[in-house]
């Protein structure tokens, strides 16, 4: 009887943790991310990276406020999650073969698949997005930009895509408009350290250009 008892106690035991570790919907973890447990919005934020669409960006983009760091950074996280889905199987598997591809260091031909990607599927910001990274990574700023202006018309929270116009103008030496572009980043994610460093740089190589036109 006492064995059987043991068994019983651990067959609900399980039960039980089962039950506690079922995933919340998206909806509710759009709500969690207004609790007071900081703990509650991390693991709303990082629900949301998983299952979340384009319609949380704006109350993601709200949590890259939040008082607590690992939630800012979770929230972050889940927002280039969802930029990454496209929603169409087609497309998200030349996107993961895209990335692929960067990451091994072939960018001409990383090119060409977001360059399908893009023709495939015009309204998916983050194809755009990529190219727009590539083009930069290859010299080619002119298309790097026009690229950039894709991504803004789609996603005008893209604070990646606007830190990536700064760099552009930070090459081709456009300082003031560079820093216009970090500022507008930061805006958007005041998380950036390296986007903060930047202004700081640029800050100072205008006060220089301009000590030199006195």
């Amino acid at each position: 009887m006492r064995v059987l008892l043991v068994a019983l106690a651990s067959t609900l035991w399980l039960a039980g943790t089962a039950a506690q570790s079922q995933p919340i919907s998206r909806e509710q973890a759009a709500q969690s991310l207004s609790q007071a447990d900081a703990q509650a919005r991390r693991e709303a934020a990082g629900r949301l990276g998983e299952v979340g669409t384009t319609a949380d960006v704006p109350l993601l983009v709200e949590t890259l406020r939040d008082p607590d760091a690992d939630t800012r950074d979770q929230a972050e996280q889940a927002l280039w999650r969802i930029w990454a889905r496209s929603g169409d199987p087609e497309t998200d598997r030349l996107y993961q073969a895209g990335i692929e591809q960067m990451n091994a260091g072939d960018l001409q031909q990383s090119i060409i698949t977001f360059t399908r990607i893009v023709e495939l599927k015009p309204d998916f910001a983050e194809g755009w997005n990529k190219r727009a990274t590539l083009y930069f990574l290859v010299g080619d700023l002119r298309k790097s930009l026009a690229d950039c202006d894709e991504v803004m018309k789609r996603n005008p929270y893209h604070f990646g895509a606007l830190s990536g116009y700064a760099l552009i103008y930070a090459r081709l030496e456009y300082y003031d408009r560079a820093l216009e572009y970090s500022r507008r980043a930061l805006a958007v994610n005041p998380n950036m350290t390296g986007v903060r460093q930047n202004i700081e740089l640029l800050e100072r190589l205008l006060e220089e250009r301009r000590a030199r036109t006195i």
